[in-house]
């Protein structure tokens, strides 16, 4: 059985903010390295969905965009071939990008990572999943206190 390791407390989280989405754009950009092709297209297909065509144009020199169209619309196949053009850097920025559009996106990546046994045993999507269901409780608490 797999443990989720706690984050630690240091440049990632503090006792008194949230998580750096920053943190979370690097740790998802590690993942998208180690993962095997289809879960870099299913990691893919879940942070463009939320994104329209002008912000996939702006990202990462619009090459989300191409994969975007050339999937068709509306459904959004990522071709494998697409998957290994993608860098962990673009990933990075498409991350970046999706947090200031839809955070809730970017959080719905843990339960993406939990339904695929490949990507649970890795320590860096552990971390991530760890980071994104706090970030999320977080939220829903602070949403509460409203």
């Amino acid at each position: 059985m797999n443990t989720i390791p706690q984050p630690p407390r240091t440049a990632l989280t503090s006792p008194t903010s949230s998580v750096s989405e920053a943190a979370i754009a690097q740790l998802v950009g590690q993942v998208y390295e180690i993962a095997p092709p289809a879960e870099r297209r299913r990691l893919l297909e879940h942070l463009i969905k939320p994104l329209g065509v002008l912000s996939l144009v702006a990202v990462a020199n619009g090459i989300f965009a191409s994969i975007r169209f050339r999937s068709g619309w509306p459904d959004l196949h990522v071709r494998v071939e697409d998957a290994r053009n993608v860098q962990a850097r673009d990933v990075i920025t498409l991350v970046n990008h999706v947090q200031q559009v839809s955070v809730h996106a970017v959080d719905g990546l843990a339960q993406l990572l939990l339904a695929s046994p490949v990507m649970t045993g890795s320590a860096a999507a552990s971390l991530l999943i760890t980071l994104l269901v706090q970030r999320s409780r977080n939220r829903r608490a602070d949403d509460f206190d409203a």
